[in-house]
Formats: structure tokens, C-alpha cells, sequence
């Protein structure tokens, strides 16, 4: 992975969500030149519940990003889980791994604020750039930079193709990855996959009916109802309301099936999901078709390291493009900014090596930290979806599991993967242990 004369940066990152712009700020803090591509320009809008765990803020606390609430940060104490006619309030766990808070701010401000700061640190950003696809150098196979195609502002090309050279490619394209689809490295059909759909309300009514957006605590609805809670048909799935304190909120709902196929096996139409869920929430909320903001949007949720391999031939994948999405939450921004974070480091670590097998053995170990740290977290998400599938199951869990205080907060630390990986109370103990013997593949 040796820089030549001829190449146009250290490190191309392709895409500038969470995960590439974190791993173009740690590369550029490492002294690397960095070229960042993305095919949209900032800011641009992104299919996302909007909420931080506390182990995403963890990660932004790293980068040095500035989350100052008069800066448009609104933290949130904790989550409270609706069901079975109840509400329980669940203060985040106070950790020394993890700050005791949470935070939301919409993607379309979040990814922008982080590609400034991914700039900032000496990343250098090309917007409105299509990757088409890997430019490989021809005896080896490697990997050795890309081919990319400008873009007007209603996405269609504009300009010849271009190609960019650097001796390390970092994928950070989202779901679909086309980068990695080009190299061959497809999706695996034995992970989880999500589906969630969102929009937003404007929750400051005239007269002050509500203020959901203020709301200290994310709000997760694990019954959602097509009529009157009880008397109707329990819809598949689960909704959300987190607070943006800027008057509006991001609702939605999600469903999670064990594979792909048995995913498309149900059919449901999520969006119609979602407008009974809606129709049947108080009035006072407001969550009405005159206070909603935007078309209500899909996508899809990949899971549990649902591609790989993560690092071949020049080329790291990261966040999406890798499938790190938590099978247990639907959680994917704490991983991303994490996988940019360690990647930087192998690749950084790489360029200080002086032998080609020592560099690649260096950029493998990539896989190896992420695979250690998540694999068996990921592991027991794909075994907790399996149950949840079964609708008896989850009910016997509402009746009998929420009611009991312990359980809950046991429930907390393993859904929001904020838990202490050594030491801590017992809970801590037994989600690590358990963690550490299940397979991390």
C-alpha cells in the first residue's frame, strides 16, 4: 500500500455518511492525505431514526466533535419503553465506557456537522461524484483507487469519467455498497435485515398543546396497534418518537426479520403501518397529516456484519457497507463512527510497516478488532431476532418480562449495547460473558 508519485491521496473514502467522515477525520488527524467522495452535496437528508446512544456519543466525544446544546444538540436521559397499556422510564446506565446521556440531532444537520468536521482535520471533500467502480491495478488485483463520474444537482452525469489513485480505498457507501458489489463482496443471506420508515412532526401547536420535542427520554412503543390498544390486530414491528428540541420530532416504526427472505415472506407495507400506528396515537401529540414534515421515506437495515469479508485486496469496508447495524435496536451510528475510527488506525499502522505481507497483515487486523469487539454482541442479536419473530413470544416477554424492574434494566444495557465490557454490577458481567463465549463470525 505504498503512496507513488502518481496517486491523488493516501486514502479515498467513498461516502460521506457517519462512517466515512469519521474515518476520513481519524486519517487526516493521522497525517494522511484524504480524498472524501460522495455523490450527493451537504446537506443532504438520510433515512434515520436521528437518536445517539450513549456509545455514539462516546465516539463523537473522540472525534472532538463539539456537542454543545446551543449548538443544536438535544440530550436525552434515557428510554422509555411503551407497552402493554404501561410506561417505564429507564435512566441510561451510569458507565465509566459511556457518558450517562444520550443525544439526537437529524441526519440532515448531524452529517453535515461531521463532514466539516472530517474537513476541518484535513480531509478533502468532492461532492456531487458518483464512484462507478474500483480501478484495480492489473497483476496484482489490488485494489488501487477509483473511477468516478461528476454529477449536477439533479444527479445525472456531468463531465467525463475520472479517476482517482491511492493505494487504500475505504468503502462507506451505505446499504447497497454498489463499490462493494463491484469487487464481488455481496450481502449474506443468514443475517438480520431491518426495515424502518420515519418522518417528522412539528410537535408546538398554537396554545402549546404539546411539547413532544422537548421530551427527555427516547420514546420506543414495543405494541403498536391498527385500532383501539387491545380490542385490534397487534401490527408486526415497533415504533419510535425521539425529541430534536428544534419543535419537531422523528416517529417511526421498524421490523426485523431473521434473514432476508423471511423478511420478504411477510410483505407488509410498512408505510400503511405506520398511518394506522398514527391514527391511533392521542390527539394531543399532534401526529396529524398538517403538522407532519415531509413524505414519510423507507429503508432498508443491515445487520450483524452482513458482508464481508470487511477488508481484501486495498479495500475496508465500513458502517452500512458492512452491515453494522445492531440487530437488537436497529442502532447503526455508534458502529460506523467506530469502524471509521479503527480502520484509520490499521491503515495509518499500515503505512508505517515496510514490507507489503506486513502492510497487509496490518490492514487485516481491521476485521479483527471489529469482529472481536462486536461479534458476539452481533451474535446474540441474531439469536434474540429468531425469537422475537415468533409473535407468542413477544407477548409472553410484555406480560411477563417488562413488569419486572430488574429485567428492564438488564434489557437496557444489553438493546443499547451500553454495558461495562470488564468489571461493572452483575448485569455488566453476564452481557460480557455472554458475549465472549458465543461465536463472533
Amino acid at each position: 500500500m505504498r503512496a507513488s508519485h502518481r496517486d491523488d491521496a493516501d486514502v479515498i473514502v467513498v461516502g460521506a455518511g457517519p462512517a466515512g467522515a469519521s474515518t476520513a477525520h481519524w486519517c487526516a488527524s493521522a497525517g494522511l492525505d484524504v480524498l472524501l467522495l460522495d455523490k450527493a452535496s451537504f446537506p443532504r437528508d438520510k433515512i434515520c431514526g436521528d437518536g445517539l446512544t450513549p456509545r455514539a456519543v462516546a465516539e463523537l466525544a473522540r472525534m472532538g466533535v463539539d456537542t454543545r446544546p446551543d449548538d443544536g444538540w438535544i440530550r436525552n436521559e434515557g428510554l422509555r419503553v411503551v407497552a402493554g397499556g404501561r410506561s417505564w422510564e429507564l435512566a441510561w446506565p451510569e458507565l465509566t465506557t459511556y457518558p450517562g446521556y444520550g443525544m439526537a440531532r437529524a441526519r440532515t444537520s448531524l452529517d453535515h456537522r461531521l463532514v466539516q468536521h472530517a474537513q476541518a482535520s484535513g480531509a478533502k471533500l468532492v461532492e456531487r461524484t458518483r464512484v462507478a467502480g474500483a480501478l484495480t491495478d492489473e497483476r496484482s488485483d489490488r485494489v488501487v483507487g477509483v473511477t468516478a463520474q461528476p454529477l449536477d444537482g439533479r444527479g445525472r452525469a456531468d463531465g467525463p469519467v475520472t479517476t482517482y489513485r491511492a493505494p487504500v480505498v475505504v468503502a462507506a457507501d451505505g446499504v447497497s455498497s454498489r463499490f462493494a458489489t463491484t469487487l464481488g463482496i455481496t450481502r449474506r443471506d443468514d443475517r438480520p435485515l431491518g426495515t424502518a420508515v420515519r418522518t417528522y412532526f412539528r410537535t408546538e401547536h398554537a396554545g402549546g398543546v404539546t411539547s413532544r420535542h422537548e421530551d427527555p427520554f427516547m420514546e420506543s412503543h414495543l405494541e403498536l396497534w391498527d385500532g383501539a390498544p387491545g380490542e385490534s390486530n397487534l401490527l408486526p414491528g415497533y415504533g419510535w418518537i425521539f425529541a430534536l428540541g428544534d419543535g419537531t420530532a422523528n416517529v417511526g416504526l421498524g421490523a426485523v426479520s431473521s434473514t432476508p427472505a423471511r423478511q420478504s415472506a411477510t410483505g407488509h407495507d410498512y408505510r400503511a403501518l405506520m398511518a394506522a400506528w398514527m391514527r391511533n396515537t392521542p390527539s394531543e401529540w399532534g401526529f396529524t397529516p398538517d403538522n407532519q414534515v415531509g413524505p414519510v421515506r423507507g429503508a432498508a437495515l443491515p445487520m450483524g456484519f452482513n458482508r464481508s469479508p470487511m477488508y481484501a485486496d486495498g479495500t475496508l469496508l465500513v458502517g452500512d457497507s458492512a452491515g453494522m447495524v445492531s440487530p437488537f435496536n436497529g442502532e447503526g451510528i455508534a458502529y460506523a463512527l467506530q469502524a471509521g475510527r479503527v480502520a484509520a488506525d490499521a491503515i495509518a499502522q499500515a503505512r508505517t510497516r515496510t514490507t507489503d505481507d506486513a502492510r497487509e497483515r496490518t490492514l487485516a487486523t481491521y476485521t479483527d478488532r471489529m469482529r472481536a469487539d462486536l461479534g458476539g454482541y452481533y451474535t446474540l442479536g441474531r439469536w434474540f431476532v429468531r425469537l422475537i419473530e415468533h409473535p407468542a413470544v413477544m407477548r409472553l416477554c410484555v406480560r411477563y418480562g417488562l413488569p419486572r424492574r430488574v429485567v428492564m434494566q438488564f434489557v437496557l444495557k444489553l438493546l443499547s449495547d451500553c454495558y461495562e465490557p470488564r468489571g461493572g454490577d452483575w448485569v455488566d458481567r453476564v452481557i460480557a460473558g455472554l458475549t465472549r463465549v458465543v461465536p463472533n463470525a
